[in-house]
């Protein structure tokens, strides 16, 4: 046992399951341990490094603003955070952003943005939210509640309260809750990502989208794992065709500094005044820096590369030996094994391949830029390892 994990076991909250691996150094999808094994990085930081590590551009960027100003609080004007809202409005379709450090305070500011419309347009009581089984937006005491898994809602009692949970790709069974209960909004993932990478069935979520549309519920769209070209768009819902009325994101949009955004649509825009919110970090300008020139990056191009290698990962694994089916969109990516995920993990790692897991699957989300050839060696081992 190094010094690094005895420190940690020490030191460090009991709250992860690490891996007994300590990484020391890398560049783009390859890192290093303490011995110098080189490992392919099929993780990206749980989809946060997009442009894998030490991207020399994000490393400049970052330096350079470093250089300028680390920190001011948000009583005074810095370009990069105006820069960055410039660019996601005009990326996304959106008005407003407010910016945090995580997709959980992302989602706490939608929740809340929501919940004052409903109030507002509606009268008292309009309060409740409605999402689905098998998300995941954080975990936070609210987010948590949020959450449609029971597991997460065991520990920590009491939860904030006004959440509804129904079957995804149910139409029939969320219209009836909404319908039955004061809801002012309709949130979900395109993709459940911790629920197991879960696509979910596009005319459900027309369908969704459409009737919130005409009973002015507002729609939100959790983008905090499935955005900022991690699924083969700008943002995951634009694949659908559907353009919601509140965007929570995170996770790869600062390619590896805390970040997290909650984009306002036209609807709601001005509904957070003076004081109603803040953030003490949030727009940091070393983190809007390093985020701006990751999406700068992210043009219609690139986005079609992302797709290919989509479709090379999914043309190497369905049918493989010792896989049962694959899901996602995009670069991210589920797989069913026929063998335990996590022992595939672990036998993964062992040849120098890190991937993830999700519920029973294992999980790829590599970094957006992954070399091709990178990307099929990686695959050549998970493949080797499904297959034994």
């Amino acid at each position: 046992m190094n010094q690094i994990v005895q420190n940690d076991k020490k030191y460090v909250a009991g709250t992860y399951a690490r891996f007994p691996l300590t990484i020391v150094r890398g560049k783009g999808s390859e890192v290093f341990d303490e011995n110098g094994k080189r490992y392919i990085d099929l993780g990206s930081g749980i989809g946060v490094t997009s442009f894998g590590i030490s991207d020399d551009t994000w490393v400049k960027a970052v330096t350079d603003q470093l250089n300028r100003v680390q920190h001011m609080s948000n009583l005074y004007y810095t370009e990069p955070c105006t820069r960055l809202a410039k660019l996601l409005c005009e990326k996304s379709g959106m008005k407003k952003v407010f910016f945090s450090n995580s997709g959980a305070e992302a989602n706490e500011c939608v929740i809340k943005v929501a919940r004052q419309y409903g109030v507002e347009k509606k009268g008292a009581g309009y309060h409740q939210i409605v999402t689905l089984n098998g998300s995941f937006h954080g975990r936070t005491v609210t987010t948590l509640a949020a959450t449609g898994q029971d597991v997460f809602h065991q520990k920590f009692l009491p939860l904030t309260e006004g959440f509804l949970h129904t079957p995804a790709g149910d139409f029939p069974a969320l219209k009836k809750l909404c319908e039955e209960n004061r809801v002012c909004a309709v949130m979900l993932e395109c993709v459940q990502g911790e629920g197991g990478v879960i696509k979910l069935d596009e005319d459900f979520v027309r369908k969704t989208a459409e009737f919130a549309r005409e009973n002015d519920i507002l729609l939100i769209v959790d983008e905090v794992q499935t955005g900022n070209g991690r699924c083969g768009a700008f943002y995951s819902y634009q694949r659908f065709g559907i353009q919601p009325d509140l965007v929570s994101t995170a996770k790869g949009i600062g390619g590896g500094l805390p970040l997290g955004a909650a984009l306002l649509g036209e609807k709601v825009e001005n509904v957070l005044g003076f004081g109603d919110h803040g953030s003490t970090f949030g727009g940091n300008p070393v983190c809007c820096a390093g985020a701006v020139s990751i999406l700068e990056r992210m043009d219609d191009a690139f986005l079609a590369e992302v797709n290919e290698k989509s479709d090379l990962i999914f043309r190497t694994l369905q049918n493989a030996k010792g896989i049962r089916s694959v899901s996602g969109l995009g670069l991210m990516v589920g797989i069913e094994t026929e063998k335990n995920a996590k022992d595939v993990v672990a036998a993964c790692m062992e040849r120098g391949v890190l991937c993830l897991t999700a519920k029973t699957k294992v999980r790829l989300l590599p970094a957006l830029n992954i070399p091709t050839e990178v990307l099929k060696e990686a695959l050549s081992v998970i493949v080797s390892v499904c297959a034994e």
